[in-house]
């Protein structure tokens, strides 16, 4: 209570915290809106019967697919669109993005820019898939999802799905800019968590009902709550290189000669990595969905239930890759050791230089590998558990790490907020320890 009274006593935190209150509460009345001219009850069949990219789509735009309305879309596009950017920026394919990138925040801005751009152009293209795919994909019990499907129904289908996921994308950054933590991540994790009230109501429905019993129920949850666990022990670990400074002579005064430590965290990108993953691999299902009765496209479908094993290999190889990529964004060993030769730094028993810059390389790879494949594992174990368990609705270990690691950095980010104004954080023996990262850059 104290903790939370110190946030109140912070105003421009508080006014902060009440705006992404605000934007959230405005995307999840977006996403109550439907589309006019869709059956609501032979889209909820469909849905109850498709339990597999669907349900993993509907759960990342928070129940708006499921619903068919304003922002089905989410902000799967915008993702799609940075990942893109990333890897053309890192494969150095235009000039013209490597000197964006050499021209600092006025580059970074231009590059925001093309990336909205690029937004723009794949939501129409989705927006188009996924208004043909309903028109075309069977249901149970032969009633069309679309009542009408004339040319003014497609116009306004796709222009308004365009327009959402434009403006979930300017909301977001309106929250990275005048809220507290990143806007992408916040929305995605305000979708996830809004189902999971209705979760717990439906699993304990069931245990009414006697189709799963009190055991299997307790050990769910506590699957869940070890996984939590987890998730906040790995999400917070970190591999501390000593680093010792010698003693040199500035003026009149001596400096350096100390001990400390460089920190490399185990889980460098987070949830990045799985919100990357999830967004590629769900672009094959895109392109399926303009001709779903296809022989190709049932073939993708069907790839893209996640009982594929096909599936969770690819899936996993996704997550490891992003996780190098990031790094490979993010930290450069040669500047780190070119800074800590600079200031008179160097690891005990390893030459400063390219010999430092190789050893920080190896420490990196091999803690990012084991970062990895534990993300990997708790993506891709859940679901495997779930077929196992029998629970009849999507529980997964995607949506649960990035709950617990968007929590963790926007409550990093907050403490620091607190910190700066002479007041607590939220653990009094430890600081949490955030990322600071942001979607797409």
């Amino acid at each position: 209570m104290e903790n939370i009274a110190n946030v109140l006593k912070a105003e421009d935190l508080k006014k902060r915290i009440i705006f992404v209150a605000i934007a959230l509460a405005v995307y999840r009345l977006g996403a109550s809106i439907p589309i006019p001219g869709i059956n609501a009850s032979a889209l909820s069949n469909l849905f109850n019967n498709k339990m597999g990219i669907l349900n993993f789509l509907d759960m990342f735009s928070g129940g708006a697919l499921g619903r068919f309305s304003i922002f089905s879309l989410g902000v799967m596009p915008y993702i799609n669109a940075s990942i893109i950017m990333s890897l053309i920026q890192g494969a150095h394919v235009f000039p013209y993005l490597d000197y964006l990138q050499k021209e600092g925040e006025s580059g970074r801005k231009k590059i925001t820019q093309i990336t909205r751009y690029f937004t723009f152009f794949l939501a129409a293209f989705q927006s188009l898939g996924l208004t043909l795919a309903l028109k075309n994909m069977p249901v149970p019990g032969g009633v069309p999802v679309v009542i009408n499907p004339s040319f003014t129904f497609y116009f306004t289908t796709v222009l308004s799905l365009t327009t959402g996921t434009i403006f979930i994308m300017w909301l977001g950054e309106q929250i990275t800019e005048r809220g507290i933590g990143n806007g992408i991540s916040l929305i995605i994790f305000a979708g996830i968590v809004d189902r999971a009230p209705k979760a717990v109501m439906d699993m304990l429905k069931l245990v009414q009902l006697e189709e799963i019993s009190i055991i299997t129920a307790i050990l769910i949850l506590a699957v869940v709550g070890v996984i939590m666990a987890l998730v906040v022990w790995v999400e917070t670990a970190q591999r501390k290189i000593p680093v010792q400074y010698a003693q040199r002579m500035v003026g009149r005064k001596m400096y350096g000669g100390v001990s400390t430590f460089l920190p490399l965290k185990v889980d460098q990108s987070g949830v990045i990595a799985v919100i990357f993953a999830v967004s590629l691999i769900g672009l094959p299902y895109t392109f399926a969905t303009f001709r779903p009765n296809s022989e190709l496209a049932q073939k993708v479908m069907q790839f893209m239930n996640h009982s594929s094993i096909l599936y969770q290999i690819i899936y996993v190889g996704l997550i490891v890759f992003f996780c190098y990529f990031y790094n490979s964004v993010s930290i450069n060993p040669k500047d780190l050791a070119e800074n800590m030769k600079k200031w008179g730094g160097f690891i005990p028993g390893i030459r400063p230089g390219e010999p430092t810059s190789k050893y920080i390389e190896g420490v990196l790879n091999r803690i990012t590998l084991g970062g990895a494949l534990f993300v990997s594992a708790i993506a891709v174990l859940p679901d495997y558990m779930k077929s196992k368990l029998n629970v009849p609705f999507y529980f997964g270990g995607t949506s649960l790490l990035i709950v617990v690691g968007v929590a963790l950095d926007t409550m990093a980010q907050m403490e620091a907020h607190l910190l700066m104004r002479n007041y607590e954080g939220f653990s009094k023996n430890s600081k949490i320890k955030g990322r600071w990262f942001n979607v797409g850059q």
